[in-house]
Protein backbone atom coordinates (compact mmCIF):
# COMPACT_ATOMS: atom_id res chain seq x y z
CA UNK A 1 0.00 0.00 0.00
CA UNK A 2 1.24 3.66 -1.15
CA UNK A 3 1.87 5.78 2.32
CA UNK A 4 -0.38 8.24 0.34
CA UNK A 5 -3.29 6.03 0.64
CA UNK A 6 -3.03 6.18 4.26
CA UNK A 7 -5.57 8.29 6.19
CA UNK A 8 -4.06 11.57 7.69
CA UNK A 9 -6.35 13.96 9.73
CA UNK A 10 -4.81 16.68 11.69
CA UNK A 11 -7.42 18.91 13.57
CA UNK A 12 -7.67 22.30 15.30
CA UNK A 13 -10.34 22.66 18.25
CA UNK A 14 -10.14 26.00 19.48
CA UNK A 15 -13.14 25.61 21.73
CA UNK A 16 -12.30 22.79 23.18
CA UNK A 17 -8.46 23.52 23.12
CA UNK A 18 -7.49 19.93 21.58
CA UNK A 19 -5.63 18.56 18.43
CA UNK A 20 -7.02 15.84 17.13
CA UNK A 21 -4.32 13.65 15.00
CA UNK A 22 -5.90 10.30 13.30
CA UNK A 23 -3.60 8.69 11.15
CA UNK A 24 -3.66 5.29 9.75
CA UNK A 25 -0.42 2.86 9.65
CA UNK A 26 -0.31 -0.38 6.77
CA UNK A 27 1.13 -2.92 9.87
CA UNK A 28 -0.87 -5.13 12.93
CA UNK A 29 -1.57 -3.22 15.88
CA UNK A 30 0.55 -5.25 17.51
CA UNK A 31 3.75 -3.78 15.58
CA UNK A 32 2.02 -0.15 16.12
CA UNK A 33 1.82 -0.61 19.95
CA UNK A 34 5.47 -1.57 19.87
CA UNK A 35 6.68 1.66 17.92
CA UNK A 36 5.05 3.70 20.11
CA UNK A 37 5.82 1.78 23.71
CA UNK A 38 9.29 0.93 22.79
CA UNK A 39 12.21 2.84 23.06
CA UNK A 40 14.71 1.23 20.50
CA UNK A 41 11.79 1.37 17.93
CA UNK A 42 10.25 5.48 19.63
CA UNK A 43 14.28 6.27 18.47
CA UNK A 44 13.81 5.67 14.89
CA UNK A 45 10.67 7.64 14.54
CA UNK A 46 9.89 10.15 17.00
CA UNK A 47 11.84 13.31 15.78
CA UNK A 48 11.59 15.00 12.34
CA UNK A 49 14.46 14.54 10.26
CA UNK A 50 17.73 15.45 10.36
CA UNK A 51 16.65 15.61 14.14
CA UNK A 52 16.66 12.21 16.17
CA UNK A 53 15.18 11.11 18.97
CA UNK A 54 17.58 10.21 21.81
CA UNK A 55 15.59 8.26 24.97
CA UNK A 56 17.25 8.45 27.85
CA UNK A 57 14.74 6.42 29.97
CA UNK A 58 11.41 4.99 29.78
CA UNK A 59 9.21 3.33 31.81
CA UNK A 60 6.33 2.33 30.13
CA UNK A 61 4.02 1.78 33.40
CA UNK A 62 1.24 4.10 34.89
CA UNK A 63 2.54 6.18 37.18
CA UNK A 64 6.24 5.56 35.12
CA UNK A 65 7.62 7.92 32.66
CA UNK A 66 9.64 8.05 29.25
CA UNK A 67 12.25 10.98 29.39
CA UNK A 68 14.32 11.72 25.81
CA UNK A 69 16.09 14.53 23.82
CA UNK A 70 15.58 15.68 20.42
CA UNK A 71 18.84 15.96 19.32
CA UNK A 72 19.72 18.46 16.38
CA UNK A 73 21.61 17.80 13.47
CA UNK A 74 24.72 20.41 15.17
CA UNK A 75 23.90 17.77 18.41
CA UNK A 76 22.23 20.15 20.42
CA UNK A 77 19.56 18.67 22.72
CA UNK A 78 15.86 19.49 24.01
CA UNK A 79 14.62 17.64 26.21
CA UNK A 80 10.99 16.70 27.49
CA UNK A 81 8.85 14.06 29.16
CA UNK A 82 5.60 12.05 28.54
CA UNK A 83 4.43 10.90 31.93
CA UNK A 84 2.38 7.98 32.05
CA UNK A 85 -1.43 8.04 33.16
CA UNK A 86 -3.41 5.10 31.68
CA UNK A 87 -2.40 2.15 30.11
CA UNK A 88 -5.03 -0.54 28.60
CA UNK A 89 -2.40 -2.81 27.01
CA UNK A 90 -2.60 -2.55 22.74
CA UNK A 91 -5.68 -0.19 23.07
CA UNK A 92 -4.62 2.76 24.09
CA UNK A 93 -2.30 4.83 26.73
CA UNK A 94 -2.75 8.79 28.30
CA UNK A 95 0.63 10.80 29.24
CA UNK A 96 1.03 14.07 30.41
CA UNK A 97 3.75 15.78 28.02
CA UNK A 98 6.13 18.43 28.63
CA UNK A 99 9.39 19.86 28.24
CA UNK A 100 11.90 19.82 30.66
CA UNK A 101 16.02 19.23 31.46
CA UNK A 102 17.57 16.59 30.98
CA UNK A 103 17.26 15.33 34.49
CA UNK A 104 13.71 15.45 34.21
CA UNK A 105 12.79 18.99 35.93
CA UNK A 106 9.89 20.32 34.10
CA UNK A 107 10.42 23.41 32.68
CA UNK A 108 7.14 25.25 33.46
CA UNK A 109 7.41 28.17 31.15
CA UNK A 110 6.44 26.02 28.42
CA UNK A 111 3.01 24.29 27.38
CA UNK A 112 1.99 21.41 29.02
CA UNK A 113 -0.67 18.81 27.32
CA UNK A 114 -2.36 15.73 28.22
CA UNK A 115 -1.96 12.86 24.78
CA UNK A 116 -4.67 10.54 24.94
CA UNK A 117 -3.66 7.64 21.87
CA UNK A 118 -6.25 5.06 20.78
CA UNK A 119 -4.90 2.15 18.67
CA UNK A 120 -7.67 0.06 16.11
CA UNK A 121 -6.86 -2.10 14.06
CA UNK A 122 -8.22 -4.90 11.15
CA UNK A 123 -5.45 -7.07 9.83
CA UNK A 124 -2.57 -5.01 8.22
CA UNK A 125 -3.85 -1.64 9.00
CA UNK A 126 -4.08 -0.01 12.28
CA UNK A 127 -5.59 3.09 13.12
CA UNK A 128 -3.94 5.62 15.75
CA UNK A 129 -6.41 8.61 17.46
CA UNK A 130 -4.03 11.16 19.30
CA UNK A 131 -5.85 14.02 21.24
CA UNK A 132 -3.93 16.05 22.99
CA UNK A 133 -5.17 18.50 25.44
CA UNK A 134 -4.64 22.17 26.51
CA UNK A 135 -5.42 24.16 29.75
CA UNK A 136 -4.88 27.38 27.99
CA UNK A 137 -5.79 28.19 24.04
CA UNK A 138 -2.76 30.27 24.17
CA UNK A 139 -0.54 26.74 25.28
CA UNK A 140 -2.01 25.16 21.74
CA UNK A 141 -1.68 28.35 19.98
CA UNK A 142 2.38 28.00 20.69
CA UNK A 143 2.41 24.54 20.46
CA UNK A 144 1.18 25.16 16.48
CA UNK A 145 3.28 28.06 15.90
CA UNK A 146 6.44 25.63 17.22
CA UNK A 147 5.54 24.19 13.86
CA UNK A 148 4.21 20.95 15.50
CA UNK A 149 1.79 20.31 12.93
CA UNK A 150 4.76 19.90 10.36
CA UNK A 151 7.13 17.94 12.58
CA UNK A 152 4.39 15.49 14.04
CA UNK A 153 3.82 14.91 10.67
CA UNK A 154 7.08 13.75 9.48
CA UNK A 155 7.65 11.94 12.89
CA UNK A 156 4.30 9.39 11.23
CA UNK A 157 5.76 9.64 8.20
CA UNK A 158 9.08 7.87 9.78
CA UNK A 159 6.52 5.71 11.72
CA UNK A 160 5.66 4.25 8.11
CA UNK A 161 9.41 3.87 6.77
CA UNK A 162 10.17 1.86 10.58
CA UNK A 163 7.07 -0.38 9.71
CA UNK A 164 8.03 -1.06 6.31
CA UNK A 165 11.05 -2.36 7.19
CA UNK A 166 9.75 -4.88 9.83
CA UNK A 167 7.81 -6.55 7.15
Amino acid sequence: MMKSNLLMNFTVDKDSKKVKVEREFAASVEKVWAAWTQKEILDQWWAPKPWKAETKTLDFTVGGYWLYAMVGPEGEKHWARADYKTIDIQKSFSAQDAFCDEDGNVNTEWPRSVWTNTFNGSGDLTNVTIEITYDELADLEKTIEMGFKEGFTAGLENLDEVLERQV
